[in-house]
């Protein structure tokens, strides 16, 4: 079994200086800890895997190809590999579980 603390994968990122903390890969996926600041811009392109994300906290709205939504803390948004997303109007400093299937990279 392997099992994670939010507040330590946090702390972890943090002190990465970076935006993504991936913390575990098994071969069929990968899971890691995304965080944007409020007002912060999401540089994100699009992946060649499908991924889910877990709103952890924080306020943002995302769009998916063409859809867009309000997500907070509990909001599970699916978006297909290749399929251009990205986080806006981040109210909120946003903290973000995603898994990716087959695994990042």
């Amino acid at each position: 079994m392997k099992a994670f603390r939010l507040d330590e994968l946090e702390a972890e990122r943090a002190a990465n200086n970076g935006a993504y903390l991936q913390f575990l890969r098994e071969r069929n996926m990968s899971v890691g800890l995304y965080a944007l600041d409020a007002g912060q811009p999401d540089p994100q392109s699009p992946h060649n895997q499908d991924e889910v994300y877990l709103v952890v906290s924080g306020r943002a709205s995302v769009t998916v190809g063409m859809e867009t939504t309000q997500v907070a803390r509990g909001s599970v948004v699916y978006v297909p590999a290749g399929v251009a997303h990205k986080f806006h109007h981040i109210t909120e400093d946003l903290r973000v579980l995603v898994v990716f299937s087959p695994p990042e990279g």
